[in-house]
């Protein structure tokens, strides 16, 4: 079998950082260079000149997504040193006729990304009638929060066109050999190795999935099993930079310190310390639920124990949020279980049974709905709504990866603002 050919995508925007990157990959065996969307869009045709200047002998890819103009972008492209240029599937025919007599001029190959196609395979097949060299099976970032997968649309191409077939969009180490397996002949990988603090080491660890298929197996989880497993990753900070600085709670903070907790909302309101109600939640709950307590952020009276907390922990219940006092902290720090709340206070209330289960709340300043995600660190406690849970956990993810990087160039020796370029990007 042909080697499968690995293409690092810099979906970056500042072209220093892109070229180091660049460098850092090739040492771990990338074969192609793409120039991102992102990276020509912020830097310009420049980008591409500079790597052809950085990478003479490398095959540099200009991700131009070209939509209109055809002749235009595929020539400048080709003239600043491109090998490969990108455009839209979805382009109307004129444009794609129009890219292919330039590219055919120039001596180089297009390749058509079929982001947000109706119809892949009827269009692949047309696009392959073209003349188009290379079609590639792409799930944008965004339709990848949503749960769209760039491995079932590469598996509905198979065996329909007979020129190679790339694929990306979230591709990690399994899902290179997977990609490989299903006949990808190009496997386009971004994130996974630009936003890595080794991006060496993260792209020889995609290099050898591809080479080995066989080795590498990638497990399918439920979107639920999925979504819990990706906030138990990320910290509450990577949520809410997610979500555009919106869902943390005020003044909640973790009384066993360092524990994590992420799990579906049963909410609870009671009154003035009024246990009962608290209480007889955790029968309600199922195992990996959060108990989410509004007590009016009333501190003098603790509606919440020792006693509670070790129900919780015997059922398998994640964690519990108070909006307000709890006490018996010292026998729960010894639990380590996750329980956040405003304050500290020994004086209990009295059962009387006011309040209820599973009516949406207000607590510490978030309103919670029963099976909304909770998720809770030292930082602090995050509300997701439900119905943008798995986007959410996804695009946390991003942040978390964006971060290892500019973590790892200021450990070499830069500043926050130097990596971020905060002065040229700051708002005009």
């Amino acid at each position: 079998m042909k080697k499968a050919i690995l293409q690092v995508a810099l979906d970056l925007l500042d072209l220093k950082r892109a070229l180091q990157i660049a460098e850092e990959s090739v040492d771990g065996g990338a074969d192609w260079i793409e120039a991102g969307t992102p990276l020509i869009k912020s830097e310009g045709i420049q980008a591409v000149r500079s790597l052809r200047d950085h990478f003479p002998e490398a095959t540099i890819v200009a991700d131009m997504k070209v939509a209109d103009t055809g002749a235009i972008e595929v020539e400048m492209a080709a003239k600043a040193g491109a090998d490969i240029v990108c455009i839209l599937a979805d382009a109307d025919d004129a444009v794609v006729a129009d890219a292919v007599r330039a590219a055919r001029l120039y001596g180089i190959r297009l390749m058509a990304d079929l982001i947000n196609s109706a119809d892949p395979p009827a269009r692949a097949l047309q696009l392959e009638s073209m003349g188009i060299d290379i079609i590639c099976a792409h799930v944008g970032i965004d339709q990848q929060m949503t749960g769209k997968d760039s491995l079932d649309l590469l598996a509905t191409l198979a065996g329909k066109v007979h020129i190679p077939v790339a694929v990306a969009g979230g591709i990690d180490a399994a899902g290179a050999g997977e990609a490989v397996r299903c006949g990808a002949g190009i496997v386009i990988v971004g994130g996974w190795i630009i936003r890595s603090a080794d991006v060496t080491g993260s792209t020889r660890k995609i290099r050898a999935a591809m080479d080995q298929p066989s080795g590498t197996v990638r497990v399918k989880k439920s979107i639920d099993e999925e979504t819990r497993a990706i906030f138990l990753q990320v910290s509450g900070p990577n949520i809410t930079d997610a979500m555009h600085r919106k869902g943390a709670m005020a003044g909640i903070f973790s009384v066993c310190g360092n524990v994590k907790m992420a799990g579906r909302a049963v909410t609870v309101h009671t009154i003035a310390g009024d246990w009962a109600k608290p209480v007889e939640a955790i029968d309600s709950a199922q195992k990996g639920d959060v108990l989410v307590i509004n007590n009016d952020g009333v501190t003098d009276v603790a509606p919440w124990g020792e006693l509670a907390t070790l129900s919780c922990r015997t059922k398998g219940i994640a964690g519990v949020v108070i909006d307000g006092a709890v006490r018996d902290v010292d026998d729960i720090r010894a639990m380590q279980f996750p329980l956040f709340a405003k304050a500290i206070v020994p004086n209990a209330g009295e059962p009387k049974g006011f309040g209820e289960i599973n009516a949406e709340i207000r607590c510490a300043g978030q309103y919670v709905r029963p099976g909304d995600w909770i998720i809770g660190d030292e930082s602090g406690v995050v509300v997701v709504p439900q119905e943008r849970a798995y986007e959410i956990a996804r695009r946390a993810l991003e942040v978390r990866k964006n971060e290892e990087r500019i973590r790892e160039e200021i450990r070499r020796g830069s500043t926050l603002s130097v990596v971020t370029e905060l002065v040229k990007w700051e708002k005009k």
